[in-house]
């Protein structure tokens, strides 16, 4: 029982006085929050833990739904615990204590309702409490344990989230109870131990179990460490996950963050998935050695990189290209590659004019085509080793995902947090939420989803014009300004409704875009409503930013400048007042100085 593992923590005192403090479903709040404060640090001097602001929040929106199981029902009786322990300080601590409740609240419902916050101990607890176990029998909960072989996953939950929450729980409570244990041993309150040395001798790990067990069912931590093991297994039963750590290492690479999405596959195919990241693990893990070499150590980076371009196939001696640092032009880098039917048999390097399309590069000759020949085999190799999975193929000189196993790499990296929606999920995303996620997707991939986005909404006025408004808004400011209103083109603006276009007309972003679009369709259009912003901006946007010597660049700028009111002074001072980051980035190279 916790409070036999944690003493003198005030339990007794918080409880005398109040009758409704006796209620049962208080008294077992009260042994928790009074067991967590205590764990935490909470200042005892006074005969209860004192809560600050900082430890409620922590309590309720991490420990909570970290350590406890609590019935839908009864999780306003923690919150009503740290008020009554609030009622016992002075008016200050009394009044931002309770702001602190009263703020951490809904984060705490919230949390405590996250399938994604589940662990093993809080979801068999859950599946038991349905089934009418007494969670306070541990007879009663291992003979309704046993009855619940095959028990389903929570929604959207893998066994290997439970098993990633599992183990953190494990360490943060192992922790925590050592912690407590040591600070009081170094200054010992005077309120008494939290731990006594009697208790820490039997290990950290059976006081651990021994607290899980009364924050969610009782002998239920000793059932699923012993004769129900296979209900709760732990990180060796899931080997791939070495590899969704790779993956999360190539995701950081490319963004620096797990929030930032990956763009959805257009297709992806269920099966047995961690029996195929199983498969997949092995292949990479063979690809590693000395015989793949020099491209076997690339099968993460491979695996991401077709995903993170939407699983459009890539070309092999395009890939090559990059490895071996050719010059490969950047605007071909993430065009799919032609995938030819039954192309079976020994790879080869496509012949010499589909290689320079491929590459970009017009001055090739068949020897530099016989040069790619060799790294191009070795790469091939590889992809043949991941295709021998089925979750990857090769025909001719294009390679990517199967269905089956973009489902696969998708799995690996939701499963260590990143953002990775589907096709479907996708469609319930705000407008501006796709288009912050579509400013960081290849054109390629942006122009299939959001035209999905949009069809999933009716193709309407409204879906139009939400997300034009967002081309303008998302990134505002900020040097990814320029790339998100640049989504403008990623859109089928000729099979738009005339009013979206016509809206957009005074939007001082997009105005000239949309006034240009309506005009190639033979609309009419008011130009007096587009703002000076808008027109800077598709001047600035038309602008060879990189390409081409610099003194065609710099006619290309004095031509568009010749046309403004005012001339190139007052064109630049329209650019930089509409977005600094990008005139600076366009202009200083041609020896424009800004105001």
């Amino acid at each position: 029982m916790a409070e036999t593992v944690l003493t003198n923590t005030g339990l007794d005192s918080l409880l005398d006085g109040a009758p409704e403090h006796r209620d049962p479903a208080f008294v077992r709040a009260a042994e928790v929050v009074l067991g967590l404060l205590a764990l935490r640090g909470a200042d005892r001097t006074t005969g209860v833990p004192e809560p600050t602001p900082g430890l409620v929040r922590q309590l309720l929106v991490e420990d909570l739904p970290t350590f406890v199981y609590a019935p839908p029902g009864r999780l306003a009786a923690y919150p009503a615990v740290l008020g009554a322990l609030a009622a016992r300080f002075d008016g200050g601590r009394r009044e931002r204590i309770a702001l602190a409740v009263a703020e951490s609240a809904p984060d705490f419902e919230r949390a405590m309702n996250d399938p994604g916050n589940l662990t093993w101990h809080r979801w068999y607890a859950s599946l038991l409490r349905t089934c009418g176990t007494d969670l306070d029998d541990p007879e009663d909960v291992r003979r309704r344990l046993a009855a619940l072989d095959g028990a389903p996953l929570p929604d959207g939950v893998r066994r290997a989230h439970l098993m990633g929450r599992t183990a953190l729980a494990d360490v943060l409570l192992a922790e925590a109870l050592t912690r407590a244990y040591v600070r009081d041993a170094e200054k010992p309150p005077t309120a008494g131990p939290l731990l006594t040395d009697h208790a820490v001798a039997t290990g950290i790990g059976r006081l651990a179990a021994a607290l899980q067990d009364r924050w969610t069912a009782a002998g239920l931590a000793e059932q699923l460490a012993g004769p129900y093991a296979r209900f709760a297994p732990g990180p060796d039963a899931f080997p791939h996950l070495v590899l969704a750590d790779a993956l999360l290492d190539e995701h950081l690479d490319y963004y620096g963050d797990p929030a930032v999405p990956v763009p959805p596959p257009p297709a992806i195919e269920d099966g047995p998935v961690e029996e195929d990241a199983d498969a997949l693990i092995t292949a990479v893990e063979e690809l590693a050695e000395e015989e793949f070499e020099p491209y076997g150590g690339e099968a993460p980076h491979l695996l991401y990189a077709l995903y993170q371009r939407g699983c459009a196939p890539e070309s092999i001696a395009r890939r090559t290209a990059e490895y071996e640092d050719w010059a490969v032009d950047p605007d071909l880098e993430d065009l799919p590659a032609p995938v030819p039917d039954g192309a079976s048999g020994p790879y080869a390097v496509p012949p010499l004019p589909e290689l320079v399309r491929l590459l970009g590069l017009v001055e090739l000759n068949e020897a530099d085509r016989a040069r790619l020949e060799r790294p191009a085999r070795d790469l091939a190799a590889v992809v043949d080793r991941l295709a021998a999975t089925g979750l990857a193929f090769r025909s001719g000189d294009a390679f990517g995902l199967t269905p089956r196993g973009a489902g696969v790499v998708r799995y690996l990296l939701t499963v260590r947090g990143v953002t990775a929606p589907d096709a479907g999920g996708l469609t319930a995303w705000t407008a501006p939420d796709l288009i912050a996620a579509a400013s960081g997707w290849s054109a390629s991939v942006a122009v299939r989803v959001l035209a999905d986005w949009l069809r999933a909404h009716g193709d309407t006025t409204d879906a139009w014009s939400r997300l034009l408004a967002a081309l303008g808004t998302v990134h505002a400011g900020t040097s990814d300004a320029a790339a998100t209103r640049g989504l403008f083109a990623a859109l089928d603006t000729a099979g738009a409704p005339p009013e979206a276009l016509r809206g957009a007309l005074r939007d001082p972003v997009v105005g000239a875009r949309a006034h240009e679009a309506l005009r190639l369709r033979g609309e009419p259009a008011d130009p007096i409503q587009v703002r000076a912003s808008a027109r800077a901006l598709h001047v600035l946007d038309a602008l060879p930013a990189k390409k081409g010597p610099l003194e065609s660049r710099r006619a290309a700028f004095d031509a568009a400048a010749a046309d403004w009111p005012g001339g190139s002074a007052a064109l630049v001072r329209a650019m930089a007042a509409a977005d600094r980051h990008e005139t600076e980035r366009v202009l200083r190279p041609l020896g424009i100085t800004l105001p």
